[in-house]
């Protein structure tokens, strides 16, 4: 029936809402954990769901333990532990409990007071269970005896409200709010009864009521007629906490006015809790109180004690004894985060809370007064807010890739002398965000790679750091959209987009394409991504894959170049030349000239650079009539390539011998051989004709065209030159300089032989030149030295030239191929010089 009494007693006294914002509430000790006390969200006037977002929470003032919770999602205040008002107030009128309702986003601060009100859980208690009395029988009627009261640890209506005495025939109790007296209301006979027992019962309040009894022993003894009488009947003193064991409080004094045993005073406390009893002690024989055990001041600032004084036969008195203890600074301020946001973006603006700190001293007045600070030198501060509280504020812009990490030590120090102090050191970590682009470690990048790479091999390595963190750091390469050569880059290069290698998607051809650029781009996995640009230049570099081409003479199917080397040629002079170009570039594209083979070993030499094929010496009756030589080509690339040509040289002043050389021409027969002289015999014969026609209109004409004899009437075609030929001199295989004339029969279109000299002198002796006549053919050749024979001379020359054709069969090559970056004067034919047009004048014409 008491729980169920307690369980009813719950109920809502008082509520208020201060300046402050406190709050206040009552309720009865001994509730239940969970036990709804009151609505905190209804009685501020927000809504429930408020709390939780609000982040609000109950603490405890002081630091005491915490006895009430908040539930948040209905924001009812509940009972969190067990109440009991006696063990937290005593006997003290009033019991309340602070605690504080705190409140984020904006920091509130509410006070809320919780009243613990009294319920009946204690019955009354006497000392001992058996009271001792020893009265004279000579007590007289009336006589009254002081009889120690019940204690019951309820208050008010619940504590100790009377007294009942066993009915009996000597004594009647009298009993006030103070004293419990025994009154003798019949004289005592010892010889008739030397000792009573009486049962005194002690009543409360409460409801339903309880009671504590104790027995009253009377023992019945001669006179002692005085009680021991203190000097003061309240004492009171003062005692510092942390006070040594042993240190005398006081000492209290009682004297008895009788003699003997009857006046032997001793002393003892009352009736008092047990943690007196623990902390402090009191001599029997002197009444002197010391301290016995550790005096703390934050646990209980004050004492109230009452003492007993008896003398030897029995009488008492009593007095109250009052001990408070001074506050010592013996306790250091206490950090407790309260909130705390961690990890901080970076990006976060300077001013803003990222912590709520509480800092608590249990010590009073100014030993309780903390100064709370930062000493380090970092982007935050403390901003004091509502009473103990501070908030954790930025002072400036954060930068993680800077600074990724924080241990801010925060110092309290309170104003007690000597102060003591405290600190709490916080971890606070920067969150990333992606405010860094990548960077290359490089402005620009260059890549050699030699042309003929495998397709997949590696060029070069870009390489771009981020200083973010994580998927803000992380890093992809990919290549910009764009062409090389009208083709996607991709289709030439390819990135590895984890490490950022490039590898070449082909081979390449030094020869096609020799650099090129591309653009990669670095780009983070950021949100949103950060990406920057690098240009990489890839440089190609020749390999020598390319053999020398030989331009002249033309090495194509069975056909045969066959040079006129006149008999009076003296050593040194030109006799042909070999023209060849390699498609490579610079030492690939070197270019020398070599006669692995020849007829006769030592007349004839080439030059190792010219190509140009000279006389070694002055030429012999004893010399063959047919030279043959076979030079090969050479480059200066590593390992060297090559080429080979044939050269067919004729020794000979009289063409009659022409011939004789079909010992030298090719056995090919060919089954259409008529046709094809028809058809060489028809062609000659116009060609013959044109040829005088135009000889008389340049004459008349008389242009001045020296040592031109039919500008423009046989011109020799431009062969087929390979792409990205050039000149040695520069990156390719031609000189920029040569001067050759090309003579040729006047049938030479079908011919294939010819006449080479160089504007050299010495291709002939200069006096083996042919006579000229000033006045038949100066204003043709331009020469005022030529033989007035030679217009007679060139018919024999056709003659002996479509001999030579009817001979040799070749009809394959009528005209020679001449490199169009070389200089020949081909658009003239010259007749032959020295003893050549001597000899075929001799020949034909006389």
């Amino acid at each position: 029936m008491l729980a169920s009494s307690i369980r009813c007693f719950v109920f809502f006294l008082l509520w208020f809402h201060a300046a402050y914002g406190d709050l206040s509430y009552s309720f009865a000790e001994e509730m239940k954990p969970g036990s709804v006390v009151g609505n905190l969200a209804k009685d501020l006037g927000m809504e429930t769901g408020a709390l939780a977002s609000r982040r609000a929470r109950i603490d405890s003032d002081g630091g005491t333990k915490r006895y009430c919770d908040i539930n948040v999602k209905n924001g009812e205040l509940i009972v969190a532990d067990r109440i009991d008002r006696e063990g937290l107030c005593g006997e003290k009128a009033s019991c309340v409990l602070k605690h504080e309702l705190v409140l984020e986003n904006p920091l509130e601060l509410h006070r809320v007071s919780l009243h613990i009100q009294d319920i009946n859980d204690n019955s009354p208690q006497f000392k001992e269970d058996v009271i001792n009395i020893e009265i004279q029988e000579s007590a007289d009627r009336g006589a009254r005896f002081v009889i120690e009261e019940a204690h019951d640890a309820d208050i008010g209506q619940n504590s100790v409200q009377q007294y009942n005495l066993q009915k009996n025939d000597n004594f009647i109790l009298a009993a006030n709010r103070n004293t419990i007296e025994l009154v003798l209301d019949k004289e005592l006979d010892r010889e008739k009864q030397h000792e009573l027992n009486l049962q005194l019962t002690a009543l409360d309040g409460g409801s339903p009521q309880r009671s504590g009894t104790v027995v009253i022993h009377v023992t019945v003894l001669d006179a002692n007629d005085n009680a021991p009488v203190f000097s003061q009947a309240v004492y009171k003193a003062s005692l510092p906490e942390n006070s040594p064991v042993d240190t005398v409080v006081m000492q209290v004094s009682a004297t008895d006015a009788d003699e003997g045993v009857n006046g032997d005073v001793t002393y003892e406390f009352g009736h008092v809790s047990e943690d007196v009893k623990n902390v402090f002690s009191i001599d029997k024989k002197s009444g002197q109180i010391k301290v016995i055990s550790v005096i703390d001041y934050e646990s209980e600032s004050s004492y109230e004690i009452r003492v007993k004084a008896k003398d030897g036969l029995g009488l008492s008195s009593y007095a109250k004894v009052i001990i408070s203890v001074t506050d010592v600074n013996d306790n250091a301020p206490i950090i407790n985060i309260k909130s705390l946001t961690n990890p901080v973006p970076e990006d976060v603006s300077p001013g803003s809370e990222v912590g709520i700190i509480n800092v608590q001293d249990r010590d009073s007045e100014k030993n309780r007064q903390v100064r709370c600070s930062i000493q380090q030198n970092v982007p935050f501060k403390l901003v004091p807010s509502i009473k103990n509280y501070y908030s954790l504020v930025t002072t400036g812009q954060l930068d993680r890739e800077l600074v990724s990490d924080y241990n801010i030590t925060i110092s309290a120090t309170d104003e007690g002398s000597p102060p003591l102090s405290s600190s709490k050191t916080l971890h606070l970590s920067v969150a990333d965000i992606n405010d860094n682009p990548p960077v290359f470690e490089e402005e620009s990048y260059s890549a050699y790679v030699s042309e003929n790479n495998r397709a997949g091999s590696t060029l070069c390595s870009v390489s771009a750091g981020d200083p973010d963190w994580r998927q803000n750091g992380t890093v992809i390469y990919s290549l910009l959209a764009a062409e090389v050569n009208g083709a996607p880059v991709s289709s030439y290069v390819s990135v590895n987009g984890d490490t950022g290698l490039i590898h070449a998607v082909r081979s390449f051809d030094y020869e096609q394409l020799r650099s090129f650029k591309v653009h990669v781009m670095a780009r983070d996995n950021g949100s949103p991504p950060l990406s920057s640009n690098v240009t990489v230049s890839v440089f190609i570099s020749d390999v020598n894959d390319n053999s020398p081409q030989i331009l002249y003479p033309a090495p194509e199917g069975n056909s045969f170049m066959t040079e006129l080397v006149p008999k009076a040629a003296h050593g040194g002079s030109l006799v042909s030349k070999v023209i060849a170009v390699d498609a490579d570039s610079g030492q690939n594209a070197w270019l020398s000239y070599h006669i692995v083979k020849s007829s006769d070993p030592g007349l004839f030499s080439i030059g190792v650079h010219s190509g140009e094929i000279r006389t070694q010496r002055d030429i012999s009756e004893s010399d063959s009539m047919k030279q043959n030589l076979i030079v090969a080509v050479k480059d200066n690339g590593q390992p060297s390539l090559s080429a080979t040509c044939s050269m067919y040289l004729l020794i000979s002043d009289n063409l009659a011998e022409v011939p004789e050389l079909k010992d030298i021409s090719y056995d090919e027969k060919n089954s259409k051989l008529t046709s094809y002289l028809i058809i060489a015999l028809v062609s000659v014969s116009t060609f013959f004709l044109t040829f005088i026609i135009i000889i008389l209109g340049v004459r008349f004409c008389r242009r001045r065209k020296p040592r031109m004899l039919f500008d423009g009437a046989v011109t020799i075609p431009g062969a087929y030159l390979p792409p990205n030929y050039a000149d040695v001199d520069g990156t390719g295989t031609l000189r920029s300089a040569y001067n050759y004339d090309a003579y040729l029969t006047t049938g030479s279109r079908t011919s294939d032989f010819k006449f080479v000299t160089s504007y050299n002198d010495n291709t002939l002796p200069a006096e083996q030149t042919l006579r000229k006549s000033p006045t038949d053919f100066a204003d043709v050749f331009g020469d005022s030295d030529s033989s007035p024979e030679v217009g007679t001379c060139f018919n024999i020359f056709f003659c002996n030239k479509m001999q030579i054709l009817f001979t040799l069969h070749g009809f394959k090559h009528p005209y020679t191929h001449f490199q169009n970056h070389t200089h020949f004067s081909s658009s003239a034919l010259r007749p032959p010089r020295g003893d050549a047009a001597e000899i075929s004048h001799r020949e034909c014409c006389g």
